[in-house]
């Protein structure tokens, strides 16, 4: 019996230690963001609308659409308010994609990625559905 629950104490400390930043607690992540721009201009976005490289907005893999963000860029500590209405980003370690006009405002549009912290301020409710 000491021997379950030493293993089982060892098993949820390493869980524990082993999380992501984000994991404790969902409404904040912490990791590499990137933007897109010109090249997706007026395609659909992941939502059914038009891509505006000059709107606030970015694609994340898993939060609804609508979903307001407050993000920060942790080395000039600038930060801005955009919406999700895209998924990605498809590049293995990044947590976000933004817009051109989002990555200028927060300074990093000539290195292309930054070290950002994404903070859910609003996420919008799914909508029920009607029954007929």
């Amino acid at each position: 019996m000491n021997k379950l629950l030493t293993k089982y104490i060892i098993l949820t400390l390493l869980f524990a230690f082993s999380a992501p930043a984000y994991a404790k607690n969902k409404k904040v992540q912490i990791g590499k963001g990137s933007w897109y721009g010109k090249r997706f201009q007026g395609r659909l976005t992941a939502n059914g609308e038009r891509y505006n490289m000059y709107a606030y907005t970015a694609a994340h893999k898993t939060l609804p659409f609508n979903t307001m963000v407050k993000v920060t860029n942790l080395k000039n500590n600038r930060s801005i308010i955009v919406r999700i209405n895209d998924r990605g980003p498809y590049i293995k370690g990044r947590i976000i994609d933004l817009s051109y006009l989002a990555a200028k405002k927060l300074g990093y549009v000539n290195r292309g990625v930054a070290k950002l912290k994404v903070k859910v301020l609003y996420k919008q409710k799914k909508k029920k559905k009607r029954k007929k």
